[in-house]
C-alpha cells in the first residue's frame, strides 16, 4: 500500500521540481534580438541593475555602450544551465550569465567566451 504512495510522491515532486530552462532561455533570446535590431535601450532594461551601472563609461548611456561593443549577435540557444538563481545560456554566436530576480531573469554578463580552466572572459558584466 505505501508503495504506490511513494511512486506517487516521487512523479508529483518531478512534476513540481522541474528546473525551469525555458525563462532565461526566454530572456537571453528577448536579449539578443534586442541588440540584432538596434534596440539597445530595451537591451539595457534587460541587463542586472548592477551590469547597467558599471557598463557605461563617464558621461555615456547604457545604449551607447552596447552600441559600441557591437556584441556578436547571439543566435539560437543551444545550452542552458540552471542552479538555483543563476543561469547560463549557451547561444550560437554568445554566452550569456543570468541571474533571477523578483521580476523575472536578467543578463550578469555577455559577450562571454570560454577561458581555459578559467572563468569566462566577457565584454559586459558586473
Amino acid at each position: 500500500m505505501r508503495m504506490p504512495l511513494i511512486v506517487l510522491a516521487l512523479a508529483l515532486c518531478a512534476a513540481a521540481c522541474a528546473v525551469d530552462t525555458a525563462s532565461p532561455a526566454r530572456a537571453a533570446e528577448h536579449f539578443s534580438a534586442a541588440l540584432i535590431t538596434h534596440q539597445e535601450d530595451t537591451a539595457c532594461r534587460m541587463l542586472a541593475r548592477r551590469t547597467a551601472e558599471k557598463l557605461p563609461d563617464s558621461g555615456q548611456s547604457c545604449a551607447d555602450a552596447l552600441r559600441e561593443l557591437a556584441l556578436a549577435p547571439g543566435g539560437a540557444v543551444t545550452a542552458v544551465s540552471v542552479w538555483g538563481d543563476e543561469a547560463q545560456v549557451r547561444l550560437s554566436g554568445d554566452t550569456l550569465f543570468l541571474h533571477r530576480f523578483t521580476d523575472g531573469w536578467r543578463i550578469r554578463a555577455a559577450g562571454c567566451e570560454p577561458n581555459g580552466d578559467l572563468p569566462y572572459v566577457c565584454e559586459v558584466e558586473d
